[in-house]
């Protein structure tokens, strides 16, 4: 039956969610999910309902409950009205993980404005362009990064920045302590009650305003700004709908069933990320769990964090795992009360996830690492390893709901399965498109001859017959050789083998009659120092397991590799560095 199924959908192209091979791997009772439309935050409140006394979130050990948050973000919502800000409005939220920032997403939400989510890290130019973009009024912001964008904000249209500090919710001991430590450093913020606030100022407007603050948006509303640099690298902010936002909650929901209420996940992955807001935020939330969050990855409070509060669910990126592994505060920990570990934001590669499963075992989870795949522009993921799915190296089956195919790239010319091409999805979570940036929305929002809206994502990748997805290779990094196509992911997958290997990074490179040969960059074990023997073994294991087009013309030993401001090795960097050394 199957095979007939496939070969009608080779030949007809049909794709039809429920009648595709990955829906063997969902219930009846999954497959019934109905998409809400209701607004981001109408739909925590329906699902918390009297459940007000669990806790909600978690800071520094300060434990606000369902109930505290929603009074909260009432006061917040209040003070945002008070301020004057109109459903339709952009409320830009600067901010790192901090139960602030958290509320303030929730009451933009509430009164029916849009918020902006942004990284603190920024630089000054990238926040004068995502505000002039967006056309932001109100900004709130970290009080550390004042100083820095101070002169920036006076060519945007911000008429009032409010102004938090990580440390409004920390118990009194830790506030203080990270005054000492930090906070000192901290130029004094020059509040004149008017275009720059105090928080507890803007609260204080809160307090005596007393109409009506609900302004519920249609689901299909604008909700969130997301950013980032999408398929072609430049900065673009991306629109995210009510109904966008809470589908990936509801997914979800579905992909972690063992979760269950005051359940409790560890969340440093930033807020102003799609996958650290949406699934490391609202979808706990909105199953009732305990969100512990984490402003910044520091090893020995995250391994405090763990053995103190024993959560059940790890969500992170590959960095964040490497970083576990290689700590001495998580060598003899007990791990027994995990029940998802969920990486995503980056590939996994099958030596890492083989690693990341054994340190798992051997510290009493009894579970292997959940992959998932997707982009800002859908949200986040799009694809679970859910049961049954979990292939080593793969990224899982279309979480329910979404759709997938295979392209021949730089076309909608659809490929059959075990055909490799650029991966499309088409589902709930899949943006309304970037903001004032028609030319860039049509290249990645296509229209099938099924007459549905694709996401082109940009990468590669191909579909079994039995449904599960593999991650080839970002488009964009193919490395065309002497016409062979070469693709890095493969080259670092086969380094990384490499008993001495901790990370590599592999880039194209100009060749003279080749066009391109590959670049590997390497970062050695702890302990392991660079050499010529060393980089022999290197050659000779890529000479025995890749072809000849594919070797690595070149290794460089690197102590450690470039980041993104998302945490992601950041190859174009190195291919700019390799680039001017050339010139």
């Amino acid at each position: 039956m199957k095979f007939f199924r496939n070969l009608f959908y080779n030949l007809f192209n049909k794709r039809d969610n429920f009648d595709a091979p990955w829906s063997d791997y969902y219930s009846e009772k999954d497959k019934s999910i109905k998409f809400t439309n209701k607004s981001i935050y109408e739909y925590l409140k329906s699902n918390v309902g009297n459940d007000l006394n669990l806790y909600a979130l978690n800071y520094f050990d300060t434990r606000i409950t369902y109930g505290e948050m929603f009074k909260k973000i009432d006061l917040i919502s209040r003070s945002l009205k008070a301020l004057g800000v109109q459903k339709g409005d952009v409320v830009s939220i600067c901010m790192p993980n901090t139960p602030e920032a958290v509320m303030v997403f929730y009451a933009s939400n509430n009164i029916g404005a849009v918020a902006d989510m942004m990284h603190p890290l920024s630089a000054p130019l990238e926040v004068k362009h995502y505000l002039n973009e967006s056309r932001s009024k109100i900004l709130f912001l970290y009080d550390a990064n004042y100083d820095k964008y101070k002169s920036a904000l006076k060519e945007t249209y911000v008429e009032k920045t409010i102004i938090l500090s990580v440390k409004e919710s920390m118990p009194i001991g830790t506030a203080i302590g990270y005054q000492i430590l930090k906070g000192y450093k901290i130029k004094k913020v020059p509040y004149d009650g008017e275009t720059i606030i105090d928080y507890n100022k803007f609260l204080s407007y809160g307090q005596t305003y007393r109409k009506d603050v609900s302004d519920s948006s249609d689901a299909k509303d604008l909700a969130l700004i997301l950013h980032s640099g999408g398929t072609t690298g430049t900065p673009k902010g991306i629109m995210i709908s009510n109904y966008n936002f809470n589908a990936e909650a509801q997914q979800g929901s579905i992909n972690v069933k063992d979760v269950r209420p005051t359940d409790k996940i560890m969340t440093v992955l930033p807020i102003f990320h799609g996958f650290g807001l949406g699934v490391c935020v609202h979808c706990p939330l909105c199953i009732k769990c305990e969100v512990i969050l984490i402003p910044e990855y520091d090893s020995k409070r995250f391994a405090k964090t763990i053995k103190e509060y024993r959560p059940n669910v790890l969500a992170g990126v590959p960095t964040l795992w490497e970083a576990m592994m290689s700590s001495k505060y998580f060598k003899n920990i007990d791990l027994s009360s995990i029940k998802y570990v969920i990486s995503g934001g980056d590939y996994l590669t099958i030596s890492m996830e083989n690693k990341m499963n054994e340190f798992l075992h051997e510290r009493g989870a009894d579970i292997y690492v959940s992959k998932g795949y997707g982009m800002t522009e859908s949200v986040a993921a799009t694809t679970y390893t859910y049961d049954g799915t979990n292939e080593l190296g793969s990224i899982g089956i279309p979480m329910i709901g979404n759709l997938y195919c295979v392209c021949k790239p730089y076309s909608i010319e659809t490929l059959p399965y075990g055909k490799e091409g650029e991966l499309c999805v088409c589902g709930p979570t899949v943006m309304m498109g970037y903001l004032n940036n028609k030319e860039e929305t049509d290249n990645v929002l296509k229209k099938h001859t099924d007459g549905k809206i694709w996401l082109h994502t940009g990468d590669i990748g191909y579909i079994r017959e039995n449904g599960v997805i593999y991650f080839t290779q970002r488009l964009k990094r193919v490395i065309v050789s002497s016409g062979f196509n070469v693709y890095p992911s493969l080259i670092e997958e086969v380094i990384e083998k490499h008993k001495d290997v901790k990370k590599c990074c592999v880039i194209g490179i100009p060749h003279p009659y080749k066009m391109q040969v590959a670049k590997a960059f390497v970062v050695l074990k702890d302990g392991i120092k660079p050499s010529t023997v060393l980089k022999a073994e290197i050659k000779l294991l890529c000479k025995k397991e890749l072809a000849l087009y594919s070797q690595p013309k070149e290794i460089e030993f690197r102590t450690e590799l470039p980041k993104t401001l998302y945490n992601k090795i950041d190859y174009k960097k190195l291919e700019r560095e390799s680039t001017m050394k050339d010139e």
